[in-house]
């Protein structure tokens, strides 16, 4: 994206359709026994968006999951209907393990630092998701992490920059988006598709310090060795 389409979504409006939230579930992963926070369901009324959670949500694996910059994860109505008509069937409300599922914002083309008001809570776009074992298991299929990264469609994680409620109807309304331009899809694109762009990273002060020092050493080994890269930075 141009910063001049960044600039664009200044003033953007989406809505919330749905607030979902979740806890660790036990579930059974090649025969042996595991956990995952994935299955989320919609709640009523306000929820509180506080420190690196909604109330009511948790995750599993704090290693990879959650945190400062992955506290709450978007994903828009517009996608979820895009992988209906690919997969043949629908999809439930907080199918993809969202806690926001939103209508009238492209997510593939949020500014990694735009920020969004929503309810009286303010959040930033932090990154893409790249999802692990765990969507597998959600979506039934031993495939559906690699359909994921080649859709396209990562969704938005958001950081919590000021505490507040948010609650399905709630407007959200885009207000300062950096100059850069940078997107989630673009992180998830380069990740994915193009390391050897991982220099666009580096110098983004609103991508978490484990992005940019998974750029950083994935320019130093492509540069020494030609080698394809870093481990993804806490996929989720």
């Amino acid at each position: 994206m141009s910063q001049a389409e960044g600039s664009g979504r200044i003033g953007a409006v989406g809505l919330v359709r749905s607030v979902n939230v979740g806890t660790p579930r036990e579930v059974e992963r090649n025969g042996r026994p595991a956990e995952t926070a994935i299955w989320k369901a919609p709640v009523s009324g306000r929820v509180g968006a506080r420190g690196v959670n909604l109330d009511g949500d948790d995750q599993a694996d704090r290693k990879a999951h959650g945190g400062p910059d992955k506290a709450v994860y978007a994903y828009a109505v517009e996608d979820t209907r895009w992988w209906e008509a690919e997969l043949g069937g629908s999809i439930d409300v907080g199918g993809f393990g969202e806690n926001l599922t939103i209508e009238g914002l492209d997510l593939t083309e949020a500014v990694v630092g735009e920020q969004w008001q929503v309810g009286t809570a303010r959040l930033e776009v932090s990154e893409p998701r790249l999802p692990c074992w765990r969507l597998n298991l959600r979506m039934d299929d031993s495939t559906f992490v690699r359909r994921f990264a080649a859709a396209g469609r990562p969704g938005a994680y958001l950081r919590i920059v000021a505490e507040g409620d948010v609650g399905a109807g709630d407007e959200i309304r885009i207000g300062a988006v950096p100059a850069h331009g940078l997107t989630v899809g673009d992180v998830a694109r380069i990740y994915h598709h193009d390391r050897r762009s991982a220099r666009q990273l580096v110098d983004v002060a609103e991508l978490s310090q484990a992005w940019q020092g998974w750029a950083e050493r994935t320019l130093e080994r492509l540069d020494k060795r030609g080698e394809r890269g870093e481990p993804c930075p806490g996929c989720s």
